[in-house]
């Protein structure tokens, strides 16, 4: 028994959940540190305050695919728990700019601290099930195709969560100066449209995909279901869902795919430079390219420094999304690791190049070639890493990758602040400096990666 082949829009609908969760994702990643600071953060404790995303998927991401992986209810496998995590994460979405409306309880920094946290948990929990839908539903020869639509979906998503604050200003005339130490109106009607947004995608995916039972799961006999799905193929019945025990977990990292232990290091190095990105481009940007004192976070040009990041971000999530429908092509014309490789060397130049751009225009540039490396990153590595996976563990291996993506960013939250601060005297810039080095270091590493194509 094999998997049925999916049609596009069987695909696109199946992964259109995505669109919403990284529209809320672009809103938290470009004005996160703007937020941050407008309640009084410094540029140098950005990143510890950014630690939260990452400790949030270590703990959360390997919980949520083991039970995912074990659980079944008349929703569903997967189903309930990304529903729930955009019900939370809205909560988080709207609550986060408007953080001061708490200040007779907790300082309204702490308070932005606690929705940064609930928002990251919840993204986290509706993510993970999605990318183990995926590998799921599709045989292995639509594995490829199936992450690019997810990347192309998570670039559209991202477009419109980027560029939303920007539009609400520029073309809605919504007030984007802060006074008082309040977050400005354009950024808090763009979390709240965002929230909208994510809700209502997620339930586009829910109402429309059909999730396999653990009966159908274990019969699927392709050439790369594991021991455990031929062994049930030959029983009586069909093997029971086991009751999940949370130990398991250990033992499966234990007995992990040999491609995927050689991909952790391609993955460390790319989201090292990923949270370096996201951190520290506002105030890289504000200090080096608009000229504004390192102090200076309130004033209607660091709102509009802030504005331009946020087009920037859209603008290399737009070129993901457009280049996530070409990685197929590529990949099968010169394979998946190549592929990977090239596209994380143009994005490490593209880092590099911020350094050198004459004025904030020139930083599209820029973007694009980032936006080249992010739609590889979103894409090969799950693709090569579900060819190598059990189709019973997806979800749990999928969760424990995601160590692979968290640790290098608490790290990075650790150590950048720090050599923010003693080695590059407070130039954000550098820190992008650093990501770009880090994005080459990963692109070399993929040669030792074994990949096992479809």
């Amino acid at each position: 028994m094999e998997k049925r082949r999916l049609g596009f829009w069987e695909i696109w609908n199946m992964s259109f959940g995505f669109f919403g969760i990284q529209m809320g994702f672009a809103l938290q990643n470009a004005n996160a540190s703007r937020i941050l600071q407008t309640f009084g953060a410094d540029v140098h404790e950005l990143s510890w305050f950014w630690i939260i995303a990452p400790l949030m998927g270590l703990i959360v991401q390997p919980i949520i695919g083991h039970y995912s992986d074990n659980t079944w209810g008349r929703f569903g496998r997967r189903k309930p728990f990304f529903l729930a995590g955009a019900l939370l994460a809205s909560v988080g979405l709207i609550l986060m700019p408007q953080a001061d409306i708490f200040i007779a309880l907790l300082p309204a920094l702490w308070v932005g601290a606690g929705m940064l946290m609930i928002m990251d948990a919840s993204f986290n929990i509706a993510m993970e099930p999605f990318r183990a839908l995926v590998g799921d539903n599709l045989r292995n020869d639509q594995a490829t195709l199936g992450f690019s639509v997810q990347t192309a979906l998570i670039g559209f998503g991202a477009v419109i969560g980027s560029w939303l604050p920007y539009a609400l200003h520029n073309w809605f005339g919504v007030p984007n100066e802060s006074t008082d130490g309040s977050v400005p109106q354009h950024l808090i009607y763009s979390f709240v449209v965002g929230a909208v947004c994510l809700v209502a995608s997620i339930l586009v995916t829910v109402l429309t995909t059909k999730e396999y039972s653990p009966e159908e799961l274990a019969r699927f006999s392709d050439e790369k279901a594991s021991a455990d799905a031929l062994a049930a193929e030959h029983a009586t019945d069909p093997e029971p869902v086991k009751e999940a025990r949370l130990m398991d977990i250990f033992d499966d990292f234990r007995k992990m795919p040999s491609t995927m232990r050689q991909l952790s290091w391609v993955q460390f190095f790319s989201w090292f430079g990923l949270f370096g990105m996201w951190v520290f481009t506002t105030p890289a940007i504000a200090h080096h390219i608009y000229g504004l004192p390192v102090d200076d976070v309130k004033s209607a040009t660091y709102q509009a420094a802030g504005d331009w990041v946020g087009i920037l971000f859209g603008i290399y999530n737009g070129v993901s999304a457009i280049f996530a429908f070409a990685l197929p092509m590529i990949a099968k014309k010169i394979g998946r690791k190549k592929t990977h490789a090239i596209s994380l060397v143009i994005g490490g130049i593209g880092l590099l190049s911020m350094y050198i751009m004459p004025d904030e225009n020139w930083l599209i540039l820029s973007m694009v070639c980032i936006g080249v490396a992010w739609a590889s990153i979103l894409a090969m590595p799950y693709a090569i890493l579900a060819g190598a996976i059990s189709p019973k563990k997806m979800g749990v291996y999928m969760g424990i990758f995601n160590f692979f993506i968290v640790i290098p960013q608490i790290i990075n939250a650790l150590i950048g602040g720090p050599l923010v601060k003693y080695l590059y005297n407070d130039n954000a810039i550098f820190a992008l400096v650093t990501s770009g080095v880090s994005f080459l270091i990963a692109a070399a590493l993929v040669a030792k990666v074994k990949d096992v194509e479809a």
